[in-house]
């Protein structure tokens, strides 16, 4: 019993992967100084350090991700398909922003479970359907553009091609996170005190199980997009750098030459997009699947050695992923550059439309006023005009 419910308060890794044992805020879950009595989880100094970096993640990715979707959504209702993926992307990145972090930071907060066992079981199937959408779009995206280099000529297609991807990878996201409907619920215990937590603890028979879900999840989150996306951008290096050694040995007109000048180019900003794609990917995640996957494996060993604060920082820096995202797939854009332009002329247009307003009202003020001064001016001359004939 012991063991059964100190797996099941602790949750510093699983709680935002949504694979543990037991799911909840990674605030600190710590054992009595004997090793036996189990002391609840509190909103420790390091969860709150999590809350705050959390909300601010939160709040950059949200303006962010926001100003990606306005630039590809906007400039006509004829769509490129390389927008159509950004935008795409976007939504599954406003996804982990409006779900998985909000969520994660009140979670700290409360501690335990305060929503019911209703929003315990739809909010964990969506916190995963975010995650996998994020995983499987860009996967979409390293195959659109490997399609685009190694099949030039078959670019009519790529817009069909990339709806047909990305509704496999919306519908792979939502099935594969229907189990966490079922394996979750609310869970209460009484010893030391009443405590309420979202956890899966009791929906697996046997440790193996449990560990066998984890890992299929660690698979089709991580490592499968992982290689597939290696697998893409390996191809279009090798497929652009065999071209450039081709067109160095065969171009002796100007023509080709043109074109040969236009390759590294193509070449850079492609290299460039493969680093930052794979290399964010990598570092932001990797770390975390990593402790997660050790946690699963050999979890009392992880529990002695990994302290709480690393786990805070290790999910923080996944979460970071977001932010990321439309810098990469946003600022490398030339619609983006377009739209973000047009959004500054159109904030200069307006500023400088209140600006003329503000002036011709000032304008018609200015000149109401004279015009009533002078009303008074000649009404005071006339006035001393009649009192002088009176006078007389």
């Amino acid at each position: 019993i012991q063991s059964d419910l100190r797996q099941a308060m602790y949750h510093q890794l699983t709680d935002q992967t949504v694979n543990g044992s037991c799911q909840g805020p990674t605030s600190a879950c710590n054992k009595s100084a004997d090793g036996d009595a189990l002391e609840l989880p509190t909103f420790s100094t390091a969860a709150k350090v999590r809350v705050i970096i959390t909300f601010a993640l939160c709040a950059v990715s949200a303006v962010c991700n926001l100003a990606v979707l306005w630039a590809a959504s906007s400039g006509g209702r004829r769509k490129s398909h390389v927008r159509i993926l950004i935008m795409n992307l976007t939504v599954a990145d406003l996804l982990v922003t409006f779900i998985v972090m909000p969520v994660d930071a009140v979670w700290n907060i409360t501690v335990q479970w305060q929503a019911g066992d209703v929003a315990c079981r739809l909010l964990m199937f969506m916190k995963l359907v975010a995650m996998y959408s994020c995983a499987f779009v860009t996967v979409v995206i390293s195959l659109d553009r490997q399609s685009a280099i190694l099949n030039p000529l078959g670019i009519s297609e790529a817009k069909r091609k990339s709806k047909v991807m990305l509704a496999v990878a919306w519908t792979m996201s939502v099935i594969l996170s229907l189990p966490q409907m079922f394996i979750f619920r609310n869970v209460t215990i009484t010893v030391p005190e009443k405590f309420t937590q979202c956890t899966t603890h009791g929906s697996f028979v046997q440790r193996w199980q449990e560990t066998l879900y984890n890992m299929f999840t660690f698979v089709c989150l991580f490592l499968l997009p992982l290689a597939i996306m290696i697998f893409c951008y390996t191809r279009i290096l090798i497929e652009i750098s065999s071209r450039m050694a081709r067109n160095n040995f065969l171009s002796r007109d100007v023509h080709l030459r043109r074109s040969h000048n236009n390759i590294p180019k193509a070449r850079m900003r492609t290299l460039k997009m493969s680093i930052v794609i794979v290399t964010s990917f990598i570092i932001c995640w990797t770390p975390y699947y990593l402790l997660g996957l050790w946690y699963w494996l050999f979890p009392e060993k992880m529990e002695k050695t990994v302290s709480h604060s690393l786990t805070h920082m290790l999910f923080i820096f996944g979460l970071f992923n977001a932010c990321l995202d439309p810098i990469t797939y946003g600022l490398f854009t030339i619609h983006f550059h377009k739209g973000m332009r047009r959004c500054r002329q159109s904030s200069n247009a307006r500023t400088e439309l209140e600006n003329n307003t503000r002036l011709v009202q000032m304008s018609r003020l200015s000149s109401r006023r004279q015009i009533a001064s002078d009303v008074h001016s000649a009404s005071t001359e006339v006035v001393r005009e009649s009192n002088i004939m009176n006078r007389s």
